[in-house]
């Protein structure tokens, strides 16, 4: 049978993909469309995470599309919230009907005699292969492995008696009521589980090695909420996302020029909302500087409400090994625990996982260079979609799906049919794609792609900035056009291989 071909592939129906595919079908309705999911449902991150208390870390008037307002009260949304509005905006934009459920994808394959992808995937449903061919191939499958959660080795974890369960894989039938609880980690997702959990179990605990940064925020928005009972929303809502964007960056740039000054407003903060005498040196006084990790936002303080009730409290420790009952630390100290919930990250994975190969030879990763941070280095006709480390991840993604458009549009105007990014020409070492000092990206810094020096292939995380490069910017800076070359020809360009000509016409 003849393979199915499509103009744009995308990977992945999340938050991301949903997102590109509207903005695809708005800008080239003409151009056909698919979206491969390996998993049976809409919504991605915020459809595989059912843990208690799952919400958003940004506001949703920047982690929500720019073409769709935020309607709901909270701008710190839960879960369930978020991904009703991803499947939503499917619906009512009809990209629902161009996904294909259960399709994992395996590996692509670039010719630059046909200019197409060859896309290999795995039906899990059916237990089938699939292949399907592409001109471009866009993958917004985030940026971890979905089927498997990171949990350090720890001594002694078979002799434990009671329950273990990652917040990845979050079992239904989970009852822990009036249970021991002690949570592992002291991440984003630690700190949302701990007051959830606390209002049935029996008292929570929080064991982290080492402090995070915890912010407090009201769950509502009361200047975006002043808006828009004043204004249409067509008017209100770009109001509030640029008020809501200019100060989250302002947070970063402070964090960065004036790092003293940042770390006692967080401590302000902190013991502000805590017990008169709490210890905060030991459990709230990070290593680090802010933004060298994400922050942890906890909404209307109910991080802070649970340990003042008595409900929850946090142990700054390190686990020697687990016991039959609970957990023993260095310290000598032994906590007792019905139900282990191992909070401890992600595992980074690019590229939905998949293995990519360009005329017969494998892409890695590592060697390529990111280009504006959506492109990689001799890889033709692709794009990813990684979002802000320091900022709402949609803000970065909408900007992605809009150079996209805009480089087809570019790519059917001048008749050409294959565009790839060169790898930059300078002397200046290459630095690690993402910047963050966090576990789960330091385990996997080296499986990621590089950046460059400067623009175009530096990833600076900044939206205003990236609004100028990307969204103004010119889209052929730093790329090469050119058509299919038939077999005999050279292929426009290698993986990894500097090129001079930045355009061929």
């Amino acid at each position: 049978m003849p393979e199915e071909h499509v103009d744009v592939l995308i990977v992945g129906a999340g938050l991301s993909g949903i997102g590109a595919a509207v903005r695809l079908g708005k800008e080239h309705p003409g151009k056909s469309l698919a979206i491969l999911e390996a998993r049976e449902a809409i919504g991605g991150t915020w459809d595989l995470f059912r843990y208690p208390g799952v919400r958003s870390d940004s506001d949703m008037f920047t982690l929500g599309y720019s073409f769709k307002p935020w309607t709901d009260a909270k701008a710190i949304a839960d879960g369930d919230s978020i991904r009703e509005y991803v499947r939503a905006t499917a619906g009512e934009y009809g990209v629902d009907q161009k996904i294909r459920f259960r399709h994992r994808v395996v590996r692509a394959e670039f010719s630059s005699e046909t200019a197409r992808w060859t896309v290999h995937a795995h039906r899990d449903d059916t237990d089938e292969p699939v292949v399907l061919t592409c001109s471009f191939l866009y993958t917004c499958a985030g940026y971890y492995n979905y089927e498997r959660g990171y949990t350090p080795e720890f001594a002694g974890i078979e002799e434990f008696t009671g329950q273990i369960v990652h917040p990845q894989h979050w079992p239904e039938d989970l009852d822990y009521a009036g249970k021991r609880v002690v949570v592992i980690g002291s991440g984003a997702t630690a700190v949302t589980l701990v007051p959830a959990m606390a209002e049935k179990a029996s008292h929570v605990t929080m064991l982290q090695r080492s402090p995070t940064y915890i912010v407090s925020m009201p769950s509502k928005d009361g200047i975006a909420d002043s808006l828009r009972g004043r204004l249409p929303a067509g008017v209100a809502y770009p109001i509030i996302r640029w008020k809501n964007v200019l100060l989250t960056m302002a947070i970063f740039q402070l964090s960065r020029r004036a790092p003293g000054v940042v770390k006692s407003m967080l401590r302000k903060g902190v013991t502000a909302q805590l017990p008169e005498g709490y210890d905060i040196d030991k459990h709230f006084k990070p290593r680090y500087n802010p933004w060298d990790e994400r922050l942890c936002l906890v909404p209307d303080g109910d991080f802070f409400k649970s340990i003042r009730s008595g409900r929850s409290s946090v142990v700054t420790d390190r686990i020697d090994r687990f016991t039959r009952t609970g957990l023993r630390l260095t310290s000598g100290a032994e906590l007792d625990a019905d139900v282990v919930v191992t909070a401890t990250g992600l595992n980074v994975q690019a590229v939905g996982g998949m293995k990519l190969t360009v005329d017969g030879k494998d892409v890695s990763l590592p060697e390529t260079v990111a280009y504006k941070g959506i492109m990689l280095s001799g890889v033709p006709n692709f794009a990813l979609t990684l979002g802000y480390t320091n900022a709402s991840w949609t803000l970065k993604a909408d900007l992605v799906s809009e150079y996209i458009c805009r480089l087809l549009k570019q790519m059917d105007a001048r008749g050409q049919q294959i565009v790839t990014p060169l790898t930059p020409e300078s002397d200046a070492p290459l630095t690690p794609f993402l910047n963050l000092k966090a576990g789960y990206i330091q385990r996997s810094i080296d499986q990621l792609p590089k950046q460059g020096p400067a623009a175009p292939w530096k990833a600076y995380q900044n939206y205003a900035r990236d609004l100028l490069l990307i969204r103004r910017g010119p889209v052929d800076d730093g790329v090469r056009f050119s058509r299919a070359a038939p077999a005999g020809r050279p292929a426009p360009a290698s993986v990894g291989e500097p090129v001079t000509d930045s355009v061929t016409a």
